[in-house]
Order: C-alpha cells, then sequence, then structure tokens
C-alpha cells in the first residue's frame, strides 16, 4: 500500500513537492486514482487524486481524518551519531519502524562525528513512517552539544546509558507507560566519567542495557524495543 504525506485543507489536500514527484514520475499515477494519504501529525485519510503533476499533486479528501492509535509512552532519544554515518541512518529507519517519538543528535567528548545531513536523515524518518503505516512523524532536533541537550530538557523522566560499573537501574525495571522519557546514547568511545557526573546532577538516571556491551546503534534499538514493549 502507496501513503503519501499531505498537507490537509478541509477536503483538499495536496503532497509535499518530493510526493508529487514519486506520485507522478515513479508510480505514475493518474487523476481519478484513489490514494492513502497521512498528515504526519497522527491521522489517516483516503482520496482521489484531482490533478497530477511531477510538482504537484491535488486530492479531493473522501475519508479521514483516521486517528492513528495513540501511544502509551513517549520516547525521546538523544544518541551521539557515529562516524559511519550509515549506521545511524540504519538505526533510525528501525526506530521509527518500532516506535520512536523524537530524535536528537548530539556531540560529546569522545564524539567522531560533528556533523549530519538533517535533509537526509528527515528522508529517513519519512520513508519509515510510510513503510510501517504510520500516520505520525517524529520530531528530529538538530545537532547540538551535550551539555546543551542534558540542560535543555524537561522530560519527567530522564535516563543515561553508560558502560562504567557505578550502580545502575535495569532497563526492565523502567516503567514507560504514560511517560515522557529522554534516553541519552553515547559515542562509540562512550560518555566521559564527568559527562556522566554531569548527567546526573541534572536529573538523569543511570541505566543499564544489559551485561554486553553494545555498539552506539544497537544500544539505540535496543532502547525503543524496550520502550515499546514495556510501554
Amino acid at each position: 500500500m502507496n501513503i503519501f504525506i499531505a498537507h490537509i485543507n478541509g477536503l483538499k489536500a495536496e503532497l509535499t513537492p518530493e510526493e508529487s514527484w514519486h506520485c507522478a514520475k515513479v508510480l505514475r499515477k493518474k487523476a481519478g486514482d484513489a490514494v492513502h494519504l497521512i498528515d504526519g501529525n497522527g491521522n489517516f485519510y483516503d482520496g482521489v487524486l484531482d490533478l497530477v503533476t511531477e510538482r504537484l499533486c491535488s486530492v479531493s479528501i473522501t475519508r479521514g481524518p483516521v486517528e492513528q492509535t495513540p501511544s502509551s509512552y513517549y520516547l525521546h532519544l538523544a544518541i551521539a551519531p557515529t562516524k559511519q554515518i550509515d549506521r545511524v541512518e540504519w538505526m533510525l529507519e528501525k526506530a521509527v519502524e518500532i516506535g520512536l517519538h523524537e530524535v536528537s543528535f548530539f556531540s560529546s567528548h569522545n564524539s567522531e562525528r560533528k556533523v549530519v545531513k538533517m535533509e537526509r536523515l528527515h528522508k529517513i524518518i519519512e520513508s519509515a513512517v510510510k513503510q510501517s503505516i504510520q500516520a505520525r512523524i517524529p520530531k528530529l532536533n538538530e545537532l547540538i552539544e551535550f551539555k546543551e541537550i542534558i540542560k535543555n530538557q524537561t522530560s519527567p523522566q530522564k535516563l543515561i546509558a553508560h558502560c562504567f560499573d557505578d550502580p545502575k537501574k535495569d532497563i526492565r525495571a523502567v516503567n514507560f507507560r504514560n511517560k515522557s522519557t529522554l534516553v541519552l546514547i553515547g559515542p562509540e568511545g562512550d560518555f566521559t566519567e564527568t559527562e556522566v557526573k554531569l548527567a546526573k546532577a541534572q536529573n538523569f538516571e543511570a541505566i543499564s542495557l544489559g551485561h554486553n556491551r553494545l555498539r552506539s546503534e544497537t544500544a539505540g534499538l535496543y532502547v525503543c524495543q524496550a520502550a515499546s514493549l514495556l510501554g
């Protein structure tokens, strides 16, 4: 089933420029064809194409809005991007398919990558949303410094996963249900002890992801899966 992202205005809709090109050029849709739409804010629609061009496709809404079943938890994953960006891109795609509401990238002391291409990541998110038949597009935040991300967050539940031997709460004991949770995942060289202390000073609780040492992208997926199962 092909799903298109659209701007909805009453009983009319317009596909985004990228979606219009895909609809007309790749899928070769014609006026009068039925289509399935999402608004990116959690609603599904059905409609019929009125106009089909490579730059603009317009639709008459025949059904909707139908709200996507709300999640029982809100997960904000903040992760230091890996040196090989394709690993982060793969993680992001799978995390969205599993269930992710917001994602941030940060640069810390041991980070090997200081730049990410936000436009490409946003396209990956949109593709994963459509592939998994969801209607809500997760929020994507710009890359910022570690100190900024731990200071500017207001989530009621704030967690940090690190590899030091300090006392940590098992992620299986974390209550995600009916809560907004922010989880920090460090770079390939992990957080520094100073960074962990700074996070704890900002009310972050340390968590364990098990006995095995995980790659950054694996840890990110582990958290998404845990929240999905425990939420």
